[in-house]
């Protein structure tokens, strides 16, 4: 038998084997629980605490029925002080989903506790966020490092642990240092808040209430424990040729058999029961009485009473023999570590030798606290069961009860426009994905500057780099791909005559003092003569003369178009930030004896960005050309027009 001990000890706790499939867990541990001063939470402060958390959720979770089992906690001191609980939600995805949003909301009513949940799939809070996690957060690295703090999601980076850290590590971490260290960023919070902001109206929605005829022991069972209506379709659901003897003979809740009341009552499940039990084709036993076809209303009513009262038949008798005998689901967890660690090896099931360690098993869990514990959770049900039928009941208590129509169950035949949308979300969110890694390849140095939305990311965003990538852009040659740079380029210097080109501008202008007034008859022959240009001609032309020609047509030319710009508005479409006044220039122009003045230089670059920004902000949050242009750079502007206006185009740039 000490073999059987020390086997068992060894092998058995659950921590050792794998968590079982669909089920979510969940852990709360109290700041004091990692304070080595206090010496750990102390188990009034624990008590008290579990008691206030329980009443903080109590109204959240009073009209909702769950699939299997209901939301728990439960006091542990070791290896941490903490609440611990787990909840089976098997085929109802959205109990696991309210649990977390039941966590999150536990995290912002008391913000001195920290957060842990988990599934059979490990941290599975970071699915939702996928695609935004750093690159060295995997399902390995990431154990023990995810937490729920103060209604967000904490990751403990991997710079402060670089291995596997352990959870009284992390823990500590949390508590004593700023929270600005281990928050995920504003992206991994924005989707898991989308996730679960729709709860808890999502998890309220997901009921499903039906009219069903009932027997009245049944339906006086429901109406005081309402969340038994689980049991009953566990029972139906999980149906096997032995529970199926229970219901063709229905001694619990059908003593009478035909003769039987039934009653007319209104159940609330969860569509996933619903479902369940609706999908399912069950032949009525002989003592079970039916309504004729001719009603199908009614009749569809009866069969869906029929399903649940034999689902908690079976239930009901299943769990009773059970609870005698104590062998629940921890018989089985006990019996299969006990032939892992290799008890039974080389044993044949039947044998003498097989059967005597059988018995010595069987005394063992039967003398050990496992036995006690399974029996009380197998008998639980059955005795609130027996406990509620041994009250007074009648028919009465249902006929004068003006009972609501059922709810629409069109959505059990067309759920698969919901499935589209979800699977188009999650297609964009990969597209997007795929998209930026493009663009970061394409465009690496404006990753640099890219950022997100939040408010102090975007005063760090360095508009100069829209500038820089600008020229960039332009300079690349574009074909019918797109803007592209060619690894071979062997341009050809080009032949341009300057003289040439001076002098006919010279004619063009009329920089001989044409008036615009004048008229010149041999204009046009004039034109045409000089444009004929002779290579030969030209040798003979003094270089000195065309120097003194050069300057002049230059100074006539600048004040020419300097005229022409400021009788415009051109002038006052660019912003001059850096405009100075140089002396040297205002001599210049006294000498020259005319008040037209200089145009004073642009930053083009400033001018470029200002523009950039003033089309992005009149977009108002919508897609236009402006997004467009800098999305294909790699860039991605703050969406908060009063963060972008603190930004000033100007300061990006070093001030000549």
């Amino acid at each position: 038998m000490a073999a059987v001990e020390s086997s068992s000890s060894s092998v058995f706790p659950l921590g050792n084997s794998r968590p079982p499939e669909d089920t979510v867990f969940y852990s709360i541990f109290p700041d004091s629980s990692v304070n080595p001063a206090a010496g750990g939470a102390a188990s009034e402060e624990l008590q008290s605490l579990h008691l206030q958390i329980l009443c903080h959720v109590a109204p959240i979770t009073a009209a909702y029925i769950w699939q299997h089992q209901t939301f728990s906690l439960s006091i542990t001191q070791s290896p941490i002080s903490s609440l611990t609980g787990h909840l089976r939600f098997g085929d109802n995805l959205e109990d696991e989903w309210f649990v977390v949003y039941l966590l999150f909301e536990i995290s912002k009513a008391f913000p001195n506790v920290t957060v842990r949940v988990w599934d059979t799939d490990g941290e599975f809070l970071l699915i939702e966020a996928a695609f935004y996690l750093p690159k060295w957060l995997n399902p390995e690295t990431s154990v023990n490092r995810v937490f729920i703090r103060r209604g967000l999601l904490h990751i403990i980076p991997k710079s402060r642990f670089p291995s596997t850290p352990s959870v009284e590590d992390s823990l500590g971490f949390l508590v004593s240092s700023d929270e600005s260290q281990s928050c995920a960023v504003d992206a991994v919070q924005l989707h898991l808040s989308r996730r679960i902001d729709e709860y808890p109206q999502r998890a309220y929605r997901n009921v499903h209430r039906a009219r069903v005829t009932l027997p009245l022991s049944v339906a006086w069972v429901l109406k005081h424990e309402p969340l038994f209506v689980s049991l009953a379709v566990e029972g139906f659901y999980d149906r096997d040729i032995d529970s199926m003897k229970y219901a063709a003979r229905m001694e619990g809740f059908l003593p009478k058999g035909k003769e039987e009341e039934m009653v007319e009552v209104v159940v609330r499940m969860s569509r996933a029961m619903y479902a369940q039990l609706v999908q399912q084709k069950f032949q009525a036993p002989s003592c079970f009485p039916m309504p004729e076809r001719t009603n199908m209303v009614k009749y569809m009513e009866a069969e869906l009473g029929l399903k649940i009262s034999c689902g908690l038949e079976m239930i009901y008798q299943l769990r009773k023999k059970q609870g005698i005998d104590g062998k629940g689901n921890s018989w089985a967890t006990f019996l299969e570590s006990l032939e892992r660690s290799g008890y039974f090896e080389g044993l044949l099931p039947g044998s003498k030798e097989y059967r005597r360690r059988m018995e010595n098993v069987d005394e063992y869990y039967r003398n050990s606290s496992l036995h006690s514990r399974e029996s009380e959770a197998l008998n639980a049900p059955v005795r609130r069961i027996d406990e509620i039928l041994a009250l007074p009941h009648s028919a009465n208590d249902f006929n004068n009860t003006e009972l609501p129509p059922s709810d629409d169950d069109s959505w059990l035949y067309g759920g698969g426009d919901e499935l589209d949308a979800a699977l188009e979300e999650r297609q964009k969110e990969m597209e997007l994905y795929d998209l930026k890694k493009k663009n970061k390849k394409k465009y690496p140095r404006a990753q640099a500057h890219v950022v997100s939305s939040s408010g102090k990311d975007s005063e760090k965003y360095d508009l100069g780099g829209i500038a820089e990538s600008m020229q960039s852009f332009v300079a690349k040659v574009s074909s019918f791909e797109g803007a592209e740079v060619p690894e071979n380029r062997n341009l050809k210097d080009v032949d341009f005559k300057v003289d040439e080109f001076m002098r006919a501008m010279e004619t063009v202008l009329g920089h001989q003092g044409l008036d615009d007034d004048d008229s010149d008859p041999d204009l046009e022959g004039r034109l045409s003569s000089d444009f004929d240009f002779d290579d030969s001609g030209d040798e003979g032309l003094h270089s000195e003369d065309m120097e003194d020609t050069d300057a002049d047509f230059m100074n006539s030319y600048t004040d020419a178009l300097n005229q022409e710009l400021k009788s415009t508005t051109l002038n006052k479409t660019f912003v001059r930030p850096y405009e100075q006044q140089s002396s040297t220039t205002n001599t210049v122009e006294s000498n020259r004896g005319d008040d037209i003045g200089e145009l004073s230089p642009l930053d083009v670059d400033f001018n470029l960005v200002k523009n950039l920004l003033d089309s992005y902000s009149s977009q108002e949050g919508m897609s236009g050309p402006a997004s467009n242009l800098l999305g294909l750079m790699g860039f991605k502007l703050p969406d908060n027009a009063t963060t972008m206006g603190k930004s000033d185009p100007s300061s990006s740039r070093s001030r000549p």
